[in-house]
């Protein structure tokens, strides 16, 4: 007769344990180091914004599969990728945030523990959906989720809503459309990783007068596009 060991029980998820692995071994060494922000980490449920399936791997250096699609909404960034995004925007608690490339919601909730009021624009009708279960799920009211094309007719989608402190981008765009910069307010600061692959930087672009921008790159990372932005022109005549 053949005996059989017999199988250990599958180790319980500890988000909490988690949580803090991933601030101390994750975000802290990306230069992550406001208070605000490392709070917002700590009190937000990062498993509560992926699949089910998923939730062991919720704190986990990795980009996951919202399951919805290939565009950039439709991947979750690594946390210190979101992290340092919201950092850099430098949001303040009586900011009016642009965000576009919802996802499932964890960046929009971060951003709203943080400011006055997040409007998220989200293409995939089945994630503004879930996203909006999310964030209700984390008690957050000062989210709203717009279910739109956010470049169609030069951002006419988030126009109506703004001008913005802040824009944070979910994914990466060939470069930053006139447009899109035109909703900051002068002093507002648009956050979005840029360029081609292999090489993309993270661009903070802030407004300084009503035509003046000044522009810094301060770190590099190659993330997914978002859906319908223009493509830069690579010819030069």
């Amino acid at each position: 007769m053949t005996h059989q060991q017999p199988t250990a029980p599958a180790a319980e998820f500890d988000a909490a344990k988690a949580r803090f692995h991933m601030i101390q071994q994750q975000i802290r060494p990306w230069d992550v180091a406001d208070s605000m922000v490392l709070d917002t980490l700590e009190t937000l449920p990062r498993e509560w914004f992926v699949q089910p399936a998923h939730r062991a791997l919720a704190y986990a250096d990795l980009s996951l599969s919202t399951g919805a699609g290939n565009n950039a909404s439709e991947a979750m960034l690594p946390p210190k990728v979101q992290s340092r995004l919201v950092q850099d925007a430098a949001v303040q608690s009586t900011d009016r945030v642009l965000h576009i490339g919802t996802g499932t919601g964890y960046m929009a909730a971060m951003l709203g523990k943080l400011v006055e009021s997040v409007v998220t624009v989200e293409i995939n009708p089945t994630l503004a959906q879930l996203a909006q279960a999310n964030l209700k799920q984390a008690g957050l009211t000062n989210v709203e989720v717009v279910t739109a094309d956010a470049a169609a007719q030069n951002f006419k989608a988030c126009e109506s809503k703004g001008p913005f402190d802040a824009i944070v981008l979910g994914g990466s765009v060939s470069e930053v459309p006139a447009a899109l910069l035109n909703l900051l307010k002068v002093g507002g600061r648009l956050v979005a990783i840029t360029g081609e692959e292999p090489v993309m930087r993270a661009t903070v672009v802030t407004r300084i007068s009503d035509a003046g921008f000044a522009t810094a790159q301060p770190w590099d990372y190659t993330a997914p596009k978002l859906a319908n932005f223009p493509q830069a022109n690579r010819f030069q005549f």
